[in-house]
This record gives structure tokens, C-alpha cells and sequence, in this order.
């Protein structure tokens, strides 16, 4: 029998390792084959937090997490500024951390919001940026180390391959700098 939930994992984090890997494009959002692979994977894997968290007992942090992408996936599509991005992100962000103390399961909230928050402003950057690859870096790292603790795998290995592809773009960019 097929895992329904899992399938819908995979397949939002496929298409995120997909986007990740697609080549930076210059010009508008909209027009961005990578942009489109991260909004469509940031709507599987909302899909796959919340079918997991109401069929599977799955932690609803991640589906906070993909609510914030979604934010941000938005934000980048409409390609408003770092400024605004900034600014919205934090709105959502400080909506979240409440939400997050509210359902407080231990430190690893903690770990949680603090990489929501630098994936959410990573997504959001202009691309190909420092600040980009360092918030994604920085947040895709402790969302890795919140799935590891949580046991949810995908979310893990999905994360995990994230910041090791933002730290090599992180790398490159300011060995160039």
C-alpha cells in the first residue's frame, strides 16, 4: 500500500533539492523557474506537515514552518524589497514565536523558531546575496537539528541538504568577495 504522506513528502522535498540545484536567473520572480520549484515545493511540503501532523502525529511546527515559507515564497514571487520582506517576515515571525511558547514543547521550540525565522528571510533576499545563503545556512541547519530531534526524516534530510547547498553557495560568493 502506498504512503500517501510520505509520497507527498518526498515529492515537495524533490522538488525543493530540484530548485535548489536550478541555476540562480536574474530578472523578476515570476519569470524564475527556481522561484516556481521552491513555491510549488513549499505547497507540497505544507501539504505533507499537515497531512503528518493529522494522520501521523507529526509535530505542527513544521506546518508553522511552511506557512512561513509560504510568506515568504510570496513575498519573493511578488519581489518586493529586502525592507519589506523584512518587515513582514518579522510580523509573521513574532506571530509565530508567540504561537510557538504558546504550544512550548521544550528547548526544541527554541531551536525551531530561530531557523524559521533564517530560512523565512532566506527565501526572501534578493538572490544570489550573502544575506541569502547565510540565513538559509544558519536556519536550515537548526531546522535539521529540530527534525532530528522531532524524528521526522524528511524534514531532516531535506534541511540538512539545504544548508550544506547554502553554505557552498555562502562559501562562494565571499571567496569571491
Amino acid at each position: 500500500m502506498i504512503n500517501y504522506i510520505l509520497l507527498t513528502g518526498l515529492t515537495g522535498a524533490l522538488t525543493l533539492v530540484v530548485g535548489a540545484a536550478w541555476p540562480e536567473e536574474k530578472g523578476k520572480a515570476l519569470d524564475s523557474t527556481k522561484d516556481w520549484l521552491f513555491a510549488f515545493g513549499a505547497l507540497f511540503m505544507l501539504a505533507y506537515a499537515m497531512l503528518n501532523y493529522f494522520f501521523a502525529a507529526g509535530s505542527i511546527f513544521f506546518i508553522l514552518l511552511e506557512l512561513m515559507v509560504i510568506v515568504a515564497s510570496v513575498l519573493m514571487m511578488l519581489d518586493t524589497s529586502d525592507r519589506i520582506d523584512t518587515m513582514v517576515l518579522t510580523l509573521f515571525g513574532l506571530a509565530f514565536i508567540v504561537w510557538s511558547v504558546l504550544l512550548y514543547e521544550g528547548i526544541n521550540t527554541i531551536y525551531f523558531i530561530i531557523g524559521l525565522t533564517g530560512v523565512s528571510l532566506g527565501y526572501a533576499f534578493d538572490m544570489g546575496s550573502i544575506r541569502r545563503f547565510l540565513a538559509l545556512t544558519v536556519g536550515s541547519i537548526l531546522i535539521a537539528i529540530f527534525s532530528y530531534l522531532v524524528g521526522d526524516m524528511i524534514f531532516l534530510g531535506l534541511n540538512a541538504f539545504f544548508a550544506l547547498f547554502s553554505a557552498y553557495y555562502l562559501v562562494k560568493i565571499l571567496s569571491k568577495a
